[in-house]
């Protein structure tokens, strides 16, 4: 009797772990044309997805500044995030895929095309490589810091490919950035060796919003930011606020919470961020 408590307690033990860690991340890389070189990514497969037959909608989560594909993965701890909201039922199962910009700013530069590369390229080889739901309402998008940044110009300027947009922290400065943001040493908005302010707003929502307005397709947007973010984040998410509402008062939200510019505040509050996304995407079918 002794030796049979012995098995099942193993054996429920072995079944809680598998259970657990049913959901994976992969890592991998392709051909990027735009790129001329591999693109590399994390993606989450969320517990049922090999076996299921379904088809998922799938979040693109963008890393900031000097980030990598495992930024979110790490620090962000997005598995475990994913896991226990799905499981909460708070989000609808989906994939998430983690890139890596080795340009930091999800933004075309004279070097590289790392906002082409992601919509031409990272995208459609999703699609074709996982079962998804290969349009609009099956697809999501955020990011922190320059990933915010990516995120925001992105939605803007392809409404017709995602369903919802997360900026975090997001470095929308507008006209400028602080001297402190990296942006102003970013090759992609240097001209000469020197931060070209009419670069920036060319590669900024500023340049967007208009034409973004005219399309007449409607992006809900989850924007929060840290009230001690210390490049001032919280007033430059709000004046992008205060343009989106104006347009779509009722798909525009903006939370300011106490925290900084860190990965302590983004893994904190991407949870929020998902399930306020998942509320305008498909579920598997």
């Amino acid at each position: 009797m002794l030796r049979l408590l012995k098995f099942l307690s193993i054996s429920l033990c072995l079944l809680v772990s598998t259970a657990l860690s049913a959901s994976e991340i992969v890592h991998k890389t392709f051909a990027s044309k735009t790129l001329d070189r591999d693109y590399t990514y994390n993606i989450y497969l969320p517990d049922g997805y090999q076996n299921s037959g379904l088809s998922y909608s799938v979040l693109y989560l963008l890393h900031g500044n000097l980030g990598t594909e495992e930024s979110w993965v790490g620090q962000g701890h997005i598995q475990q995030t994913a896991d226990q909201l799905i499981a909460a039922q708070k989000i609808k199962p989906q994939l998430i895929v983690v890139p890596a910009d080795p340009k930091f700013w999800w933004a075309d530069g004279v070097e590289e095309k790392a906002l082409t590369a992601f919509v031409q390229d990272l995208v459609p080889h999703i699609d074709t490589s996982y079962r998804t739901l290969a349009r609009r309402e099956g697809r999501s998008i955020g990011g922190y810091s320059a990933g915010g940044f990516g995120t925001v110009n992105i939605a803007l300027q392809y409404p017709e490919m995602f369903a919802a947009a997360a900026p975090l922290s997001p470095a929308v400065y507008a006209p400028i950035p602080p001297e402190s943001s990296s942006a102003t040493r970013q090759d992609t908005f240097l001209t000469n060796g020197k931060f070209d302010a009419d670069l920036w707003a060319s590669k900024n929502w500023v340049s967007f919003i208009d034409a973004y307005k005219a399309k007449g397709i409607v992006v809900p947007f989850y924007i929060n930011t840290g009230d001690h973010d210390r490049y001032d984040i919280a007033y430059f998410a709000a004046v992008f606020y205060q343009q989106l509402r104006e347009h779509q008062p009722d798909f525009t939200e903006l939370r300011i919470f106490d925290g900084d510019h860190n990965f302590a505040a983004w893994g904190a509050t991407v949870g929020n961020a998902m399930e306020y996304m998942s509320g305008f995407i498909l579920a598997p079918q």
